[in-house]
């Protein structure tokens, strides 16, 4: 299509208090409605929009510009945090949500419509023939915002226009690479081990050494040596407590005796230790006013307590534990469920309500983006040289403070075609945030006899000639020397720093199969011919 030059003032801003809509008056880039104001001001390749109230409640602002779409335009939008196996180019779709940014295709040209990343809101766009719309949601949690006259920089509007002879692919890293000016990235390749595809929670001490042994035999690299990412099970379990329901603060002393001696031990096996911590999930004794008053996520975990990010003995005490965790000697964190813990729904279900109405963080005068901002900041801040990466993390929020984004939900290893769904999905459309927003990580290799080695040895080729980071969960059981010889070719490929490949019919296939890496075509084949086991796995995936 046409470009749409969106670095002009709206049509039509509208304001949202509780639930009803208004729209506000127009004089030369100011919009009014009560004590509300908006200002929307041109910038050198930008527009700011800002927002103050003095008294009253503010949910959302939606700008709407009155632009011709055309025919046959494609787009491409994102995801708010990992992608659930369903981006795709696809025409215009009026209440589709796009959050963060899309991408317009029309004759061979293919331009970008976004915010830069870091916002003060969380921001969704619509595509309809005729308009183009752009929500903030400024919202503490569920409720309005109480600003009391402090002007919030809520969003700053990027786009760019789309270069003769560029491909899609390029034209998508080209905008992130707009709206993301700093990107935080590794210092080199990130590969290695994570046991949770084989283990899903069941390991140990002794277990965690043998998985750095095996990792560390794999790896040929003298100079990258690779990671082993000890996953969820490792923390103190309370009774009748699941694993994977704990605040992982404390280790289980039976199974994790000495978590400073266990990275020491995987250190001395030649791999450098990682670990999975979930920050806002406690069953501890903790002061009441730290906890979240979110009656969904209160919900959604009986048997624990959602700490609230908003009040700073929380940041200091999750700061503190992330300082722990470096001291130990980890050299990676991975932090989890903070999307889900807070909100009480995953990505994949937020639609433009994102949460339930009527509930707010104990700070109202902060939106949620800037008080998950604040949580993302005060986990790096104590981290060190020590590698994030965000698992369900927002992604426009997650760059430019975390090296590693989980870009997709959970691969698998038990099911091969929830691996297929999750990651091949994901690898190949965000693709393009790789090096631009922050290194993409599309899951793991789940190596186990549940899956078909067949489809796995593609997946690891595919993802180690990729040049985003790779992990594999390798059951000992399933490493036979063939198992051992492709790892090690993968773990080979994936130390050193390649340019990222591109996915080259991403534009009508969902789990693209044709691949360019290196200036090398390779085609895959994603589609398991074992009838009954492929087609059961199409129904028990989820």
């Amino acid at each position: 299509m046409a470009y749409l030059d969106l670095i002009e003032l709206p049509e039509i801003v509208l304001v949202q208090e509780d639930k009803s809509w208004s729209r506000m008056e127009s004089q030369s880039g100011v919009y009014t409605d009560k004590d509300i104001r908006v200002e929307v001001r041109k910038q050198t390749g930008s527009l700011g929009v800002s927002l103050s109230a003095d008294q009253t409640p503010v949910s959302r602002i939606a700008l709407r510009w009155n632009r011709e779409i055309g025919e046959h335009v494609r787009l491409l939008g994102d995801h708010w945090e990992r992608s659930y196996g369903d981006l795709q180019w696809a025409g215009i779709m009026p209440d589709r949500e796009m959050p963060w940014y899309f991408m317009a295709l029309q004759d061979g040209n293919t331009h970008g419509y976004g915010v830069k990343t870091g916002p003060a809101s969380l921001c969704c766009w619509f595509v309809d023939a005729h308009w183009v719309t752009l929500v903030l949601d400024v919202r503490c949690g569920g409720t309005g915002v109480l600003l009391s006259g402090r002007q919030l920089e809520a969003a700053e509007v990027v786009s760019r226009k789309g270069e003769l002879g560029e491909t899609p692919f390029e034209a998508t890293q080209a905008f992130c690479r707009v709206m993301c000016e700093q990107p935080v990235l590794p210092k080199f390749p990130v590969y290695g081990g994570n046991n949770w595809y084989y283990a899903y929670g069941h390991s140990s001490h002794g277990q965690i050494l043998e998985d750095s042994k095996l990792m560390s035999s794999l790896a040929t690299s003298s100079v990258n040596r690779p990671y082993m990412v000890i996953d969820d099970g490792w923390q103190k379990n309370w009774g009748k407590f699941a694993a994977s329901r704990h605040q992982p603060w404390l280790p289980d002393e039976q199974l994790f005796p000495d978590m400073e001696q266990l990275a020491r031990q995987m250190t001395e096996t030649g791999v450098r230790p990682g670990m999975w911590f979930r920050p806002l999930l406690t069953t501890m004794d903790s002061p009441k006013e730290w906890l979240l008053n979110n009656p969904l996520a209160k919900a959604e975990q009986p048997e624990g307590y959602i700490l609230d990010p908003s009040i700073p003995e929380v940041l200091e005490s999750i700061a503190d534990y992330v300082a722990r965790y470096t001291g130990w000697g980890y050299k990676l964190l991975k932090h989890d469920f903070t999307t889900y813990d807070l909100f009480g729904r995953w990505g994949s279900r937020f639609g433009m309500g994102i949460t339930d109405d009527g509930w707010h963080f104990a700070d109202r005068s902060r939106t949620s983006a800037e008080i998950i901002l604040a949580l993302y900041k005060a986990i790096k801040r104590n981290a060190g040289d020590t590698l994030i990466i965000g698992c369900n993390t927002l992604s426009h929020l997650s760059a430019g403070i975390f090296e590693i984004q989980r870009t997709g939900d959970d691969t698998s290893g038990l099911q091969w075609e929830r691996t297929r769904r999750m990651g091949i999905n994901t690898l190949a459309f965000r693709m393009p945030q790789h090096d631009t927003l922050y290194a993409v990580d599309a899951d793991c290799v789940g190596l186990t006899n549940n899956v078909d080695w067949k489809m796995n040895r593609q997946w690891l080729d595919v993802l180690s000639r990729s040049g985003t980071p790779l992990f594999v969960s390798a059951d000992p059981k399933a490493m036979g020397s063939e198992q051992r010889k492709a790892v090690t070719e993968a773990f080979e490929r994936a130390a050193i720093a390649t340019a990222v490949s591109e996915p080259l019919d991403w534009l009508s296939n969902m789990a693209p199969s044709r691949w360019k890496s290196g200036g090398v075509i390779s085609d895959y084949d994603w589609t398991d011919k074992g009838s009954i086991e492929a087609c059961s796995g199409y129904f028990s995936w989820n």
